[in-house]
């Protein structure tokens, strides 16, 4: 082969492999703006349903306040006897869809000090995984309320701003929960990695009003979790969900 078209194929061939390492490096980056972007719109049309069916003449949500409100009494009550690992449970034990919210999505979350935000979805099946986050069944739902304690459970993705960096979370950041009622506001109060069956680490601690946030570890393994505990601030504070 002549000198000249083997210099061609060689600058071909860097060529080929600077933009294959150019993609790798902004894969994740490209994946992460793509996503926010789709979380951002979800949480409008969120936000745009909630008021639609807060517009009607009976207000379903009001129904489905009360209704998790008794739920999280009797979760309270029972001790959490049946409480498990968060990725045992598949199905949630309701269906948002009768109070005219779709895709069992009960609300966001949001942690400014990583720049995440997320869906929480009901119900802990890999498909919801894939979206954002999922609220672990036989832990109470996220309205807030003495003697509760969410629990929130997320992935640890490499290419969407999902719960990648939980270890980058510190004593102290803020953590918001925007609901189909309003938005509640805590701040984390602490962080440790636990063995996936210390289920008694991620109970309803008597008098507080927390949600706790965990995701497998170390990185890359299922081997462990990391548990960010968070209690609610300004309980007696109503922060109302933004306009349409």
């Amino acid at each position: 082969m002549p000198d000249k078209k083997r210099i061609n194929l060689r600058l071909l061939l860097v060529g080929t492999l600077a933009l294959a390492g150019i993609g790798f490096l902004i894969y994740p980056w490209v994946s992460n703006q793509v996503y926010d972007l789709g979380v951002n719109s979800q949480k409008k049309n969120y936000i745009n349903r909630v008021h639609t069916v807060q517009a009607g003449t009976h207000d379903a949500l009001d129904d489905l306040y009360y209704y998790l409100q008794s739920e999280n009494e009797r979760i309270y009550n029972t001790g959490q006897a049946s409480l498990v690992d968060a990725f045992s449970y598949q199905q949630s034990n309701v269906d948002l869809a009768q109070y005219g919210i779709e895709n069992n999505c009960i609300g966001f979350i949001e942690i400014p000090s990583i720049n995440c935000e997320m869906p929480i979805y009901l119900g802990a099946n890999t498909e919801n995984l894939k979206l954002g986050a999922v609220h672990l069944t036989q832990t109470s739902y996220p309205i807030g309320g003495e003697n509760t304690n969410a629990v929130i459970a997320a992935h640890r993705s490499i290419t969407v701003n999902m719960l990648k960096d939980i270890d980058s979370i510190s004593v102290g950041d803020l953590v918001i929960v925007t609901n189909f009622r309003e938005q509640l506001h805590y701040r984390v109060v602490g962080c440790e990695v636990i063995q996936p069956n210390q289920t008694n680490k991620i109970m309803i601690q008597p008098g507080k009003d927390m949600i706790t946030i965990f995701s497998c570890h170390p990185y890359g393994s299922t081997a462990q979790r990391y548990v960010v505990y968070c209690e609610r601030i300004d309980a007696d504070t109503t922060y109302p969900l933004p306009e349409k």
